[in-house]
């Protein structure tokens, strides 16, 4: 690629002299550089004054150079950078030229890159600034002021910082532009943000290009506009912007630099100009004030008389360092000749075999101390007008900074700065305090006026329909009417879902039109997912009422926060248990009793046999005998007894009997607490696990997300399940049961069951909730009122209003039970079948020690 430019602009050029210069080391008495600028624009006019300015005080004191004439060539592009402005801006390859300073345009800059790479002569750009432009692709490319990368960086944190999250690009349509707003792509991702809208404009564009452009941008829901152009054409955008109405309330404008170095330069522009970008927030590069930017601003009036023909223009940033390039070569220099370096050149060996003919390629020349040169550059830390200059590993300046500034009345004011170590900061970054970098509570700006003269901070974004009411869709169900429900011989709605949705339309900071659209035909309830497909077919531009969030249904809407919890929960038919009589029995099963009266007996009798020998209270006739014995066991269930037990076996029983009878003791008396004292409902299903391993039939909502549910995750067979479509239907099947046709039990939705159950306590809820799922609002992908809508629905909780509205619309259950319990199962000889056996092994070693003793 480099190649092919080299031999067109040979051939439109002439030839480069190659001067082949003896190796000599003495310092030459001159050495020539370049520099490329467009001398009609804002930053090559005021650069053009300051490099030769800079030229002068270099050449004029004897301890830079040590006697060394700097000799600049300077070639105007007028305002090109095409091709034929790069043919022009090449002719002072003429000379025997060490560096470049220049070009103005990254265009320009990324073919005259070609050339340097392959003659070795640096170039330094103090106005190129795309970020693609850089040192591993273009090694002797060197850019003396900021990269886009760091603009584009400053524009993503102005944008977070107001919250603001979609963005329209308005950019010039070359390497500058495109790649300046690729740079600001990835910074907005980064903070979750990103561009809705790229508006590319041809570099030849006109007033009516640019009306058609911005016809289509405010089209578009974003109002935060990004304007990445040149200064050439960036006024004429804002003007036909103005005249179509898209510089009022609502919008917000942020320019790049292009806005500031126009304000910077011209000492004033017509009031219509300046009526225009009122309230437009622009960037500045920083450079932190000090006494020789103070003595070179004082004596800018007298240059631009002396070198510019009495032309009046202000001095901007561009010109600072365009300015302190000029001394940073000549540092760079001096060290290469302190270096014993030679100002040599050679031919290019790859061309020798093309010498002769009218191209005369044997005559191009390769600055042979272009490396040492560039080395050099990279090196040099120096204090200039624009501030400290020393270069990264990766050949960027250090201390990227812009200043933000907020175009009022007849000028600026600075609201704050941006650098890439403190962000957003009300003072500038050599003011910063150290302990507070990188702390995003102190991200922040002063205030700024806003397009339209409005202080308030604008929300950033409008409905696409311009202005036209939300149109809101509503389900039109014929039952559980207490969610949605449209008001008889009206366009009024009502209902839980609609109170809390004009509940967080209220809380919003700006005022949002709607009005309902019912969907349905009134006569069955509509399915859900088609109501949701009308958002993506622009149909409605939101929904309201009982959608439950699903992930599949994410894939084609943006939900709001839940504003109510409904999993899926399973219903069956509960009774009341009757206590009677003998509910002191219940907590035992009847083996229980029975295994549990055997061993107080046993344990007894056992107790005897080893106490009758040496103990007198367990002697007497047989008649006395059995009442002890009886007495003895039954009386440890008190822990009361008043025979003594005087052998050591029969303590050994006697103790893990008192163990075993202190566990029963308070197991029953636990159970027959829970009992007596909670109310319980009893259920013929228990859990869902049942439902899937039995053959009785469930019933499910017709039409709903609930029969995949049942299918897929809990893998119950469809010919099992039963769609019902109405509460009584639920009520009727439930209550003739699977032997009659109807359903063991339903799963629906906890929001429905509840209300379904306020009057019907002969069901209940049995066990937990199958899943987590919650309703809410929703929108079309990316829309941004979902956010809004979601921190307005979490303000209503907090608020403890989302609650007041649940009272209002969802009655509570009437019966005394609020749920149904799982009935409190009875204790099984099972559960201590390892303390009977315990026992029993300790009565039959007492008594085979016993008969041994014997």
């Amino acid at each position: 690629m480099h190649i092919f430019w080299v031999l067109v602009l040979v051939f439109y050029n002439g030839h480069f002299i190659s001067t082949a210069t003896g190796a000599t080391s003495t310092r030459p008495d001159v050495v020539n550089i370049g520099a490329i600028l467009a001398f009609n624009s804002s930053i090559g006019k005021v650069a053009k004054v300051a490099i030769e300015a800079a030229l002068d005080d270099v050449n004029s004191d004897p301890k830079v150079l040590n006697g060394t004439k700097l000799n600049i060539t300077m070639q105007d592009t007028k305002l090109s950078s095409g091709f034929l402005g790069i043919v022009e801006a090449l002719r002072f390859m003429e000379d025997d030229t060490v560096a470049i300073i220049g070009p103005q345009h990254s265009v320009m800059a990324h073919v005259i890159s070609h050339i340097a790479n392959e003659l070795q002569v640096p170039l330094l750009s103090f106005a190129a600034t795309d970020p693609t432009l850089n040192a591993l692709q273009f090694p002797f490319f060197v850019r003396t002021t900021q990269s886009d990368l760091f603009q584009m960086s400053a524009v993503a944190e102005i944008i977070g910082y107001y919250e603001w999250r979609d963005v329209i690009a308005i950019y010039i349509d070359d390497d500058h532009g495109r790649n300046g707003i690729a740079a600001l792509g990835d910074k907005l991702a980064e903070k979750r943000c990103k561009i809705s809208y790229k508006a590319p404009m041809s570099p030849k564009v006109d007033r009516n290009d640019i009306s058609d452009i911005l016809f289509k941008v405010a089209m578009m829901e974003s109002r935060v506009i990004i304007l990445h152009i040149y200064s050439a054409w960036g006024l004429d955008v804002v003007d036909v912007a103005h005249k179509n109405g898209m510089m009022g309330n609502g919008y917000v404008w942020i320019a790049t630099d292009w806005l500031s170095t126009v304000l910077d330069t011209e000492p004033s522009l017509p009031p219509a100009a300046m009526d225009n970008i009122q309230g437009i927030l622009t960037l500045r590069m920083h450079t932190p004030n000090s006494v020789s930017k103070r003595k070179f601003l004082s004596k800018w009036s007298n240059l631009t008389a002396t070198k510019a023909n009495g032309s009046l223009f202000r001095l901007n940033a561009y010109g600072l360092y365009a300015y302190d390039t000029v001394w940073l070569l000549a540092r760079a220099l001096d060290t290469f000749l302190n270096q014993k370096g030679n100002i040599t050149f050679s031919n290019d060996s790859s061309l020798i075999e093309f010498q002769g003919g009218n191209l005369r390629f044997d005559s191009m020349s390769i600055f042979n101390g272009g490396k040492v040169l560039l080395s050099n550059i990279l090196h040099v830390n120096m204090s200039g007008l624009s501030g400290p200059m020393s270069f990264t590993l990766d050949g960027e300046l250090n201390g990227p900074a812009y200043e933000v500034v907020n175009v009022i009345g007849t000028g600026v004011r600075s609201i704050g700065y941006w650098s890439n170590s403190s962000g957003l900061a009300l003072v500038p970054p050599e003011e910063f305090n150290a302990q507070e970098v990188n702390n995003s509570s102190n991200q922040q700006l002063y205030d700024v006026i806003w397009p339209g003269q409005i202080i308030q901070k604008p929300r950033g974004w409008l409905f696409s329909r311009n202005g036209k009411p939300l149109r809101v869709g509503v389900p039109n169900r014929i039952n559980y009417r207490e969610f949605v429900s449209q008001t008889e011989g009206s366009d009024n709605y009502i209902g839980y879902c609609i109170d809390v949705f004009n509940a967080a339309i209220d809380q919003l900071p700006y005022p949002v039109p709607y009005k309902f659209i019912p969907f349905g035909n009134g006569h069955s309830n509509p399915k859900t997912t088609n109501l949701l497909r009308r958002i993506t077919t622009g149909e409605f531009d939101a929904v309201v009422g009982d959608i439950t969030i699903t992930a599949s249904r994410t894939e084609m809407v943006d939900f709001t926060q839940p504003y109510i919890e409904s999993g899926l929960v399973v219903v069956t038919p509960v009774w009341k248990l009757n206590y009677g009589t003998y509910t002191f029995l219940r907590p035992f099963t009847p083996m229980m009793w029975c295994v549990t009266g055997i061993s107080f007996i046993v344990v007894g009798v056992v107790v005897w046999i080893l106490e009758r020998r040496t103990n007198d209270d367990f002697r007497g006739p047989l008649r006395k005998q059995c009442v002890t014995i009886l007495w003895f066991s039954f009386s440890t269930l008190f822990f009361s007894s008043r025979e003594k037990i005087v052998s050591n076996l029969g303590r050994l029983v006697l103790i893990i009997w008192l163990f075993v009878v202190l566990i029963l003791n308070l197991s029953y008396i636990a159970s027959l607490t829970s009992i007596l004292t909670v109310e319980q409902l009893s259920s013929p299903v228990n859990a869902i696990k049942i439902l899937t391993t039995s053959n009785d039939p469930i019933g499910f909502p017709s039409g709903s997300f609930v029969e995949n549910y049942l299918t897929n995750e809990l893998n119950i067979h469809r010919n099992r399940l039963i769609p019902l479509h109405s509460p009584n239907d639920y009520a009727r099947a439930l209550k003739a049961g699977p032997s009659l046709g109807g359903v063991a039990a339903i799963v629906d939705e906890r929001a429905y069951m509840e209300l379904f159950l306020s009057t019907r306590c002969e069901f209940g809820i049995v066990g937990q909730e199958l899943t987590n799922m919650g309703w809410g609002f929703a929108f079309p992908r990316d829309s941004p009122l979902v956010i809004d809508m979601s921190t307005a629905i979490l303000r209503l909780s907090e608020t403890g209003d989302l609650q007041k509205l649940q009272d209002k619309w969802l009655a509570k259950r009437t019966c005394n039970s609020k749920g149904v319990k799982q009935e409190v199962e009875h204790i099984s000889l099972q559960s201590f079948k390892g303390l009977f056996l315990l026992c029993g092994l300790a009565c039959f070693v007492a008594l085979i020690f016993f008969c041994l003793g014997e």
